[in-house]
């Protein structure tokens, strides 16, 4: 064999070494991988699996039943300050009757702010322009918010609604724009409405000290702790703060938020 074929056979050769050992490494590397990665899985509840569900009786008359007047709310302007987690269920369906009563609605989000790179996360290209909904800690889908939270301004609105889920207010409590605004607001006297795991932010805001409120049953004790009087009912009033439990209440707090309004 010529010198120069020696040379090309000894090359290949190497070549599928390497490429062995190279598959030998990412066999390992993929074995390692799936270890640590849980199964995927898609879960979704129908909207009527909840309105239809046994006990919810009066929650369903309460979607299902036309509004008689849709200019209660008229005029009246409301910012919902969400971000990714929050409960679909929470934001839609209270959303949904504001606006049948005639009030406008904005979508508020905390302004876009990737975590660093050595996290590992991808995000996708709609985070920029859409928060993920959740129903019952399961992902389900996005909306389109209207605002980040560092474009708005008190005299804007006359009330600052925030959904729940459980790691929506998580996200919110540590945005500065989000929290100066709710201390802002609340200053203001203004309606400051908030759902299920939602209380925490405005612990976080510092305005809960002497309040009486409720709010989802694991958080209760932090509300607790932040110095407000928690009672376990469907939803309480306590000067400009409304607070509710659970997506069953959203009912009761939704004709809270509206009477709210509607007197002052």
């Amino acid at each position: 064999m010529k010198p120069i074929y020696k040379t090309i056979v000894a090359a290949i050769i190497g070549i599928f070494a390497i490429t062995n050992l190279n598959a030998q490494k990412t066999s390992n590397e993929l074995e390692v991988v799936n270890q640590l990665a849980s199964q995927p899985a898609v879960v979704n509840m129908p909207v009527s699996q909840l309105l239809n569900a046994p006990g919810n009786e009066a929650l369903r008359d309460f979607f299902f039943k036309p509004v008689k007047d849709k200019t209660v709310l008229k005029g009246k302007k409301i910012a919902v300050i969400a971000a990714d987690g929050f409960e679909e269920i929470e934001l839609l369906y209270s959303v949904w009757y504001f606006k049948q009563l005639g009030a406008q609605v904005d979508i508020v989000a905390p302004k876009f702010n990737p975590a660093p790179a050595r996290y590992g996360l991808v995000y996708p290209e709609m985070s920029k322009t859409h928060i993920m909904a959740i129903q019952y800690l399961q992902p389900v889908g996005w909306i389109k918010f209207d605002k980040t939270a560092d474009q708005i301004k008190v005299n804007d609105y006359d009330a600052v609604f925030i959904p729940g889920g459980a790691w929506n207010p998580d996200n919110l409590r540590y945005d500065k724009d989000v929290i100066k605004f709710l201390q802002d607001f609340n200053k203001s006297g203004k309606l400051i409405a908030a759902i299920c795991h939602a209380p925490v932010v405005l612990a976080s805001a510092d305005i809960l000290k002497g309040r009486k409120l409720t709010g989802y049953w694991n958080i209760q004790v932090d509300l607790k702790n932040a110095g407000a009087t928690v009672v376990d009912e469907p939803v309480v009033t306590d000067g400009n703060i409304v607070t509710s439990r659970h997506p069953i209440d959203v009912a009761d707090f939704s004709r809270a938020v509206e009477s709210w309004l509607t007197k002052h």
